[in-house]
């Protein structure tokens, strides 16, 4: 079975050239994007599991699949990776991871009845994160949001290192 995963892996194909060869300022807002979400106002791992679970909510494969290494090299185990698309009944989030899990589906779920991010969340949120940490998960929060587009439509390839994720 793995050798056929290779195979198919090794065949994959974007839709698109990397956007860097026409917009070569996409890595620097990336870059920027980076450095903000890095600034040790929230863990990491915290920022890596928000943006699993955007990949999750909005099907892409890429996003999923980056976060999914991410965690794994810093050292999460599969019961936390495995889990995130289930959160709300799995023993194995801080308080505080679960509320920036539940900031992340807020923004990403359509709320016909009302607002997405309500009061009572901002103040949940509040509560685990002073105003640089609610800045910096809303920043982390965009960011994947920024580059769902690319992946949806672009379609980089994913498990590939950054640079290397475009091949047609």
């Amino acid at each position: 079975m793995s050798m056929s995963t290779t195979t198919e892996q090794d065949n994959l194909r974007s839709r698109l050239p990397d956007p860097g060869q026409f917009f070569p300022e996409v890595a620097t807002i990336a870059g920027a994007m980076s450095e903000v979400t890095q600034n040790g106002a929230i863990p990491q791992t915290t920022i890596s599991l928000v943006q699993l679970r955007a990949g999750q909510i909005v099907g892409s494969t890429y996003h999923t699949v980056r976060q999914t290494g991410l965690l794994r090299e810093a050292g999460e185990t599969e019961e936390r990776i495995t889990a995130v698309a289930s959160w709300q009944d799995a023993p194995y989030f801080t308080a505080a991871e679960r509320v920036a899990l539940e900031l992340v589906e807020a923004v990403l779920t359509p709320n016909p009845s009302g607002e997405r991010v309500s009061d009572e969340l901002y103040t949940k949120a509040s509560a685990h994160y002073d105003e640089k940490a609610l800045w910096t998960l809303t920043i982390a929060i965009g960011q994947i949001c920024f580059f769902v587009p690319v992946a949806l439509i672009g379609k980089p390839i994913p498990g590939e290192a950054l640079g290397k994720n475009y091949r047609r």
